[in-house]
């Protein structure tokens, strides 16, 4: 993704040229696994800042807690698919 910028800020043909690998659907693949990728990882890091706050600590609420994470990254990821396509 670096040098995609890279080269898309070094000239017009550059931009163009990542404009067009951008419009693949195998780059718009690899975009969206690494976007969700990014979600969960924030989504989840939001439950442990939370749970050190003592809240969900117990066996009950870790697992309720990682339910709620399971569904709002399936929300996130779809979310984020509908936005890259």
């Amino acid at each position: 993704m670096l040098f995609a910028l890279s080269k898309s800020l070094g000239s017009e043909e550059g931009f163009a040229d990542v404009k067009d690998y951008l419009t693949s659907p195998l780059a718009k693949f690899v975009a969206w696994g690494l976007l969700s990728a990014l979600l969960y990882h924030m989504i989840a890091g939001v439950r442990h800042l939370i749970m050190d706050m003592g809240v969900g600590e117990t066996l009950e609420g870790g697992r309720l807690g990682s339910k709620i994470i399971v569904a709002l990254s399936l929300v996130a990821f779809v979310l984020a698919g509908v936005w890259i396509w």
